[in-house]
């Protein structure tokens, strides 16, 4: 019987940038592991450790306040969790907070609605040129979309998955803050908006924050995307 499901809300530093999301739950499995905290496993054939991300992350991208759900085989104080955790953790990656989830509660993958993300631009990108092609961008009504997936090519209107964007204050290079939707079947990628502003490819996309339906602390504790990195 699971005893506990507990939420931790991480750091994914430039040192794990280029891993991928299977990786990543290879590397938390054994975090876990190593600190001696006993996860509980699903049932059927072939049990595996019930730890779930939040969406994941492309690779190449980083993130301030990834969420993750674990659920233990007894119970345990979260500040405990984090305790034990971080010695195990590598450069780049750090607990930001750990708190108790109601086993009632949907799955976190169910409740995310939407993710802020800065983007680097080039150094040949000028503030005045982000802004116009924000601007451009935020005026038109819809944007059809392609994306190629394998074989598959995928039709959407890109445009309403941008809530919001503007361009941050401050010195070169250039950078973006956007909210784009996380819901199923609706997702927003930072990299698709950059191509469709024609600003070139960014040099580096930071996610900021993950927004629950019905956020909680950790949505709360996000940081002020204006601060530096």
């Amino acid at each position: 019987m699971t005893a506990q499901r507990i939420r931790i809300t991480f750091t994914r530093g430039e040192p794990l940038r280029f891993i991928s999301h299977l990786d990543l739950m290879r590397f938390w499995e054994r975090a876990f592991r190593r600190a001696g905290i006993d996860v509980a496993r699903s049932e059927g054939f072939t049990p595996h450790p019930r730890i779930s991300l939040g969406s994941p992350l492309p690779v190449g991208t980083t993130g301030e306040a990834e969420l993750m759900d674990v659920y233990l085989a007894g119970a345990m104080a979260p500040e405990t969790v984090a305790q034990r955790l971080s010695p195990q953790l590598p450069p780049g990656v750090m607990i930001r907070a750990a708190s108790d989830v109601h086993h009632a509660e949907p799955s976190l993958q169910s409740q995310l609605r939407a993710a802020e993300y800065r983007l680097t631009l080039r150094d040949e990108v000028s503030a005045e040129q982000a802004a116009c092609a924000v601007a451009a961008f935020l005026a038109l009504e819809s944007l059809p979309w392609e994306q190629q997936r394998d074989k598959e090519v995928k039709r959407y209107d890109l445009r309403p998955l941008v809530e919001r964007m503007e361009v941050l204050p401050g010195p070169p290079p250039v950078s973006l803050l956007m909210r784009l939707d996380a819901r199923p079947g609706a997702t927003g990628r930072p990299d698709q908006v950059a191509a469709a502003l024609g600003l070139g490819a960014p040099l580096g996309v930071h996610r900021l924050a993950l927004v629950l339906e019905n956020p909680g602390q950790e949505d709360a504790d996000a940081p002020d995307p204006r601060a530096p990195r």
